[in-house]
């Protein structure tokens, strides 16, 4: 049976009562309506991010985004642009952008506790001209998710150091974790060895980066 919870927070003045003191410093003045230098150097410095987006029923989704440091193109103070690489070809994250036009993303710098985060309104185009710029190995996207800035702010970086996440000597084993393949035939349930599903992902990162 699915956990049922006892004691639900569901307004903002019982969350005060909980936790009774507003944001401090200045953490409720921190957040900006552009990417300024210090953003921009950040977001040219990253090459991992997680793009939140959401569908017109509210249903979330999170993708994460990787390439070579500097593959989000900052156009202007207002303007971010994120390749697309070849994956899955769902398309969940682009499916709730036509619909909501809403994204959230962190950006993430290795060795680096803080993050930055932007939100905004997003498109998804076909510019060739933007698109070419981005290109990788030869490969120009096909297409590419345009993000209008609505806010920009740093993150301090308390959660990235309780998780060590950039320190491996405190990582935990990996001895036991299922491998994607494994965990994609049993979810999947359809009629393929473990070891062909194995050799097409190993092929899939190892000769599918930026080739269909």
């Amino acid at each position: 049976m699915p956990y049922e919870p006892q004691d639900v927070v569901t307004t903002e003045e019982e969350l005060r009562t909980i936790v009774p003191n507003p944001p401090s410093g200045t953490q409720d003045v921190k957040i900006i309506d552009h990417i300024d230098k210090h953003c921009r150097v950040w977001i040219e410095r990253s090459p991992f991010l997680v793009l939140a987006t959401s569908d017109s029923t509210g249903r979330l989704d999170c993708s994460p985004k990787g390439d070579p440091a500097g593959f989000v193109k900052v156009i202007d103070e207002k303007t971010l642009a994120i390749p697309d690489r070849p994956g899955n070809r769902r398309f969940d994250g682009f499916i709730n952008i036509m619909q909501t036009g809403r994204v959230g993303l962190i950006f993430f710098v290795p060795n680096r506790n803080e993050t930055v985060r932007v939100n905004g309104t997003a498109q998804v185009v076909r510019d060739q001209p933007l698109l070419e710029s981005m290109a990788i190995n030869g490969r120009v996207p096909e297409l590419a998710v345009l993000v209008s800035v609505e806010e920009a702010f740093y993150h301090c970086g308390k959660a990235i150091i309780r998780a060590a996440l950039w320190a491996p000597e405190k990582a935990v084993p990996i001895d036991g974790l299922p491998t994607y393949a494994e965990a994609n035939v049993d979810h999947t349930g359809r009629d393929y060895s473990l070891e062909q599903v194995t050799k097409w992902f190993d092929d899939n990162e190892k000769y599918r980066l930026y080739d269909d």
